[in-house]
């Protein structure tokens, strides 16, 4: 693909906006026009926003962004901005004369990673969303940007990532990840990605997956204490889709967490994935076609993860976690 991000479906940008300071930030999701899209949540410890507006029974059909923040509970104003720069775009579901931006949401704890979160009475995710927003483009920066600045795992920086694909049908498939999980995306101590046998031309070092994988590796290692983790995915396809079609695709979608982080889906995980149709291209056959679109998405989403740690870099904070460049880079 041209890019191996999901810009490359048709119809939406990506932008980020962070601070160095605070170690955290935000990210934008926008559509061009509106999108049909679903939610699959498999986390014990979720932060969201207008996500049940997302079920295939609600009235609302489409969204016109979505927000990843930073931040908690108190991150989820991040949408509010994004929200601000629609309707000065006049975008938004019209009542009347009265335009709503449907912009849905979700949030990573990062509150502990050493960044300094005293803010004062309000905290600035508003601001950031609407940063985000206004820098959305086709190319956007991966690993410690946007929501993925203050991501971290149990061993290594977290970060954002995300790769993209085609099926053979034409239908193009891309996924975005947030990864602040509380498990790993590394076999034990080494630098083979759980990832390894979907990674497509060395896009996370090309360090294949080790020949036997030692036992201490199968051993469930998480963050230490109560501390809320989460996985943050969207997975987009130009096909035209259902919000039930997207429901199974998301679905189906969870499966590349499982293949890319060990353990997931944590009572501390907040894990998530949306899925979005775009509409740009006809819908695939309903049974097959729709399964190979959610195989794509399970595929796409687990590369995604794994590009998320590789590109990201270690925050500048006494006791912060490496990333695995500093590790295992050469």
């Amino acid at each position: 693909m041209p890019r191996n991000l999901i810009t490359d479906v048709a119809g939406l940008t990506v932008g980020h906006a962070d601070d160095a300071r605070l170690a955290s930030g935000a990210t934008a999701i926008v559509f061009d026009r509106p999108a049909v899209a679903a939610i699959d949540v498999r986390g014990g410890g979720p932060g969201t926003r207008e996500t049940d507006l997302l079920d295939p029974a609600m009235t609302v059909d489409h969204i016109d962004a979505l927000a990843l923040s930073g931040g908690s509970a108190l991150g989820l104003e991040a949408a509010s901005g994004i929200q601000a720069w629609l309707r000065e775009k006049g975008r938004g579901f019209a009542v009347r004369s009265a335009l709503v931006p449907i912009v849905p949401g979700a949030i990573v704890f990062d509150l502990l990673n050493g960044g300094d979160k005293n803010w004062g009475r309000f905290p600035p995710y508003r601001d950031l969303g609407y940063r985000a927003a206004v820098a959305a483009a086709d190319d956007f920066a991966l690993g410690s940007a946007g929501v993925g600045l203050g991501a971290t795992t149990v061993n290594l920086k977290g970060g954002l990532g995300s790769a993209s694909a085609v099926t053979s049908a034409g239908h193009v498939v891309g996924a975005l990840a947030v990864v602040n999980a509380a498990g790993s995306v590394v076999v034990g101590d080494g630098p083979c990605f759980w990832a390894a046998p979907w990674e497509h031309e060395g896009e996370y070092g090309g360090r294949g997956f080790p020949s036997q994988v030692p036992a201490s590796a199968l051993v469930a290692r998480t963050k230490g204490g109560v501390q809320e983790s989460t996985t943050l995915a969207v997975v987009a396809t130009d096909a035209a889709l259902t919000k039930a079609q997207l429901k199974r695709v998301a679905v189906m979608a969870q499966t590349g967490l499982g293949r890319a982080i060990h353990p997931v889906h944590t009572p501390l995980d907040g894990d998530v994935v949306f899925a979005v149709a775009t509409g740009r291209k006809p819908a695939p056959e309903p049974l097959l076609g729709l399964t190979a679109l959610g195989t794509a998405a399970a595929a796409v989403l687990a590369r995604a993860i794994a590009r998320g740690v590789y590109e990201a870099k270690a925050l500048p904070f006494p006791g912060a976690l490496p990333s695995w460049q500093d590790k295992f880079g050469s």
